[in-house]
């Protein structure tokens, strides 16, 4: 079985950079399926609070007999949740819903600058504090903006570990990209194919044939070279097995560019903007 390449975050932890994702898995059929990732090697799996799903994923890891230090665990802050007492009765009933002392990496999941007076940075502070107490070993963002990751910079002295954003071929998302970079945070990629809609690309299709692939081990593969983790999401073993085969092939650079073309800024995006999404549940 392939080995999963680790990364280092910018507070010395490390990360495996493929992952499996359980976002849109019914919580009836998560603990099955997250079994079954473990089973195809998979180590770090993403779920959220928003998912609904985290006592399946907790469900799994008991049943699976593997050593709680070879998994990674990740997590996210539910929109509801941003005030500090709010987050940390939520970062309770996570770690009670996974049944775990610690967390790997928990992250705010939205910004919302639109609500709470778009005050995240006291957010950002409450998961400061679950840092230093020992309860998440590594904490980040999902879908900042380089705007809202400069003010983090300003009024905190603690920067993410990762920033977790919509990026595929038909959306680069290069400023967030940019600005996590420049910041040292790792980029994690979400929706990595398009929901699908790389997969019939023409320039993507014609590399795969070239390199003997699946469109979809391209595009991964696309990310892994470009440095990004990346978790994609399936409910079959099959596909669960063909997303992991990405570590015995290599794209040229000529490729790797030529699916980086394939950029269509704002147009390409599938989901909400950061700058808009104000949903609350």
């Amino acid at each position: 079985m392939a080995t999963v390449p680790n990364l280092t975050l910018n507070d010395g932890n490390s990360i495996p950079q493929l992952g499996f994702g359980v976002f849109q898995v019914p919580p009836e059929d998560t603990a099955k399926i997250t079994g079954q990732a473990f089973e195809a090697g998979y180590r770090h799996i993403d779920t959220a609070e928003m998912y609904g799903n985290e006592k399946g994923v907790g469900e799994a890891i008991r049943a699976s007999g593997i050593p709680r230090d070879e998994l990674f665990i990740t997590s996210k802050l539910n929109n509801g949740f941003h005030e500090p007492d709010e987050a940390r009765a939520a970062f309770d009933r996570t770690m009670s819903d996974l049944g775990l002392d610690e967390i790997d990496l928990f992250l705010i999941h939205w910004p919302l600058p639109t609500q709470y007076d778009g005050d995240f940075v006291s957010t950002w502070k409450t998961l400061i504090e679950f840092k230093n107490d020992g309860r998440a070993r590594s904490i980040g963002v999902s879908n900042f903006q380089p705007a809202h990751l400069a003010r983090l910079a300003e009024e905190t002295d603690v920067v993410p570990a990762v920033n977790q954003i919509e990026v595929h071929p038909y959306f680069t998302n290069d400023a967030a990209r940019a600005a996590s970079h420049d910041a040292g945070i790792l980029v994690e990629s979400w929706s990595p194919i398009a929901q699908g809609g790389v997969l019939d690309d023409e320039v993507i299709t014609k590399i795969a044939a070239q390199v003997g692939r699946t469109p979809a081990q391209v595009t991964l593969r696309w990310h892994i070279q470009r440095g990004d983790i990346v978790f994609p999401k399936s409910s079959t073993p099959e596909r669960m097995a063909e997303n992991f085969a990405l570590f015995d092939f290599e794209l040229a650079d000529d490729a790797v560019e030529a699916i980086t073309a394939l950029d269509r800024g704002e147009d390409g995006r599938t989901g909400p903007n950061p700058d808009e999404f104000n949903y609350i549940p």
